[in-house]
């Protein structure tokens, strides 16, 4: 969803090369690499941040090659998800910042629209994660209780 509302083709960069198992020299352990996830969830940091975690300062490379998962599905196997999606947070986040900079510059009307392409987006993984069954049915973004849902 990143280039939904621009010309741009994409951004490139480098692939994770595709192996089957975890290197020799990285932590392999599949019980500590699961206690670290939990540890780190409880810290309140976000899945994406806790990969990153691992790899720089556990020696983790890719957590699903040793868990045989993602970092979420075993946060949720765990039963430490949150209520909400980790990239609808973001989104979230996003509009709130933008709302906050919209108070005090009132005539940034390119930011203007900027918002409103941020609250479209939400709105679209809003109905996705409702037809997936990760949100429920009832939920609906409100400008207005924005700030109660993110924080």
């Amino acid at each position: 969803m990143a280039r939904m509302h621009s010309k741009g083709k994409g951004k490139s960069g480098s692939t994770k090369p595709s192996s089957k198992k975890a290197p020799e020299w990285s932590n392999s352990d599949k019980k500590d690499v699961e206690e670290i996830i939990l540890q780190l969830s409880s810290e309140g940091h976000t899945s994406a941040s806790i990969g990153t975690i691992l790899r720089d300062k556990h020696g983790v490379p890719d957590a699903r090659l040793v868990t045989g998962e993602r970092i979420s599905q075993t946060l949720d196997r765990l039963g430490k998800s949150s209520r909400l999606p980790e990239d609808l947070m973001n989104l979230m986040r996003r509009a709130l910042r933008i709302i906050d900079h919209l108070t005090n510059n009132s005539k940034d009307v390119h930011n203007r629209r900027q918002l409103e392409l941020c609250e479209s987006k939400i709105r679209r993984l809003s109905r996705y994660y409702k037809e997936n069954n990760r949100l429920d049915q009832d939920w609906t973004y409100k400008r207005d209780q924005l700030r109660l849902m993110v924080e």
